[in-house]
């Protein structure tokens, strides 16, 4: 007996990433630390490539523009990220002197 499963992985995938984003949305709104923020704002991403990945995938033949704009997202995400943990750590030092910056 030849049965089709209930999801494909495609629609699986695309579920995943479409829950992982608003989840992450909704911790986004909600947390007030700036590192939690923070690691909400990079579910979001991860939510958003696993989408698009997915959507690369709809067709017998992949997509490979989707692919790319995936691995440059990645890279843009870890540049992104460094950069703002230095914000992060830079005006939780100026809070801690009272508000001035570092030299």
């Amino acid at each position: 007996m030849n049965t089709l499963p209930l999801v494909t992985a495609i629609e699986l995938y695309l579920t995943l990433g479409i829950a992982v984003f608003l989840l992450s949305l909704h911790g986004l709104m909600t947390l007030h630390d700036p590192i939690r923020r923070l690691i909400a704002v990079n579910l979001m991403g991860a939510g958003t490539f696993l989408v698009m990945v997915s959507l690369a995938r709809r067709s017998e033949v992949p997509d490979p523009v989707l692919h790319a704009l995936v691995v440059t997202g990645l890279v843009v995400a870890i540049s992104a990220t460094a950069f703002a943990l230095r914000l992060i750590i830079a005006a939780t030092k100026a809070d801690r002197r009272g508000g001035k910056p570092e030299p």
